[in-house]
C-alpha cells in the first residue's frame, strides 16, 4: 500500500534515543494504529505491549529477538514480526524508514 486514506495523524512526534528514531502516529477509522517513523544508523532496544509487525521500506537493519542469539537481517521491502510484549533490539546499519502496524 502505497498510501494511507481517510486516517487522522497524531500531531506530536514520537520521539526515541535522542531523535535518532522518530515516528509519527496515524490512527485509521476502525481505530486501529500505525506508526511511520524513521531511524538513524545505531543500535537500539525496545519494548512491547501489543504484536507488532514492522515493515522497512528502505534500509538495512538487524533485528535480534529476546532470547535469541542470531541477528536476521532486514532489507528495504521485508518485514518482521514482534510478538507482544517482548524486548527487541535493532542494529540499524542505514537510515531506514519504516511503518510499524499494532495488532491487539
Amino acid at each position: 500500500m502505497e498510501e494511507f486514506k481517510g486516517v487522522t495523524v497524531v500531531k506530536k512526534a514520537n520521539v526515541y534515543f535522542d531523535g535518532k528514531v522518530t515516528s509519527r502516529t496515524i490512527i485509521f477509522a476502525d481505530g486501529s494504529k500505525k506508526t511511520l517513523g524513521v531511524m538513524l544508523p545505531g543500535e537500539y532496544e525496545f519494548n512491547t505491549t501489543d504484536k507488532e509487525i514492522m515493515e522497512i521500506m528502505s534500509g538495512e537493519l538487524g533485528v535480534l529477538f529476546s532470547g535469541e542469539k542470531s541477528w536476521k537481517t532486514i532489507r528495504a521491502g521485508e518485514s518482521f514480526e514482534v510478538p507482544a510484549k517482548s524486548t527487541f533490539r535493532l542494529r540499524v546499519k542505514t537510515i531506514s524508514d519504516y511503518c510499524c502496524s499494532f495488532a491487539k
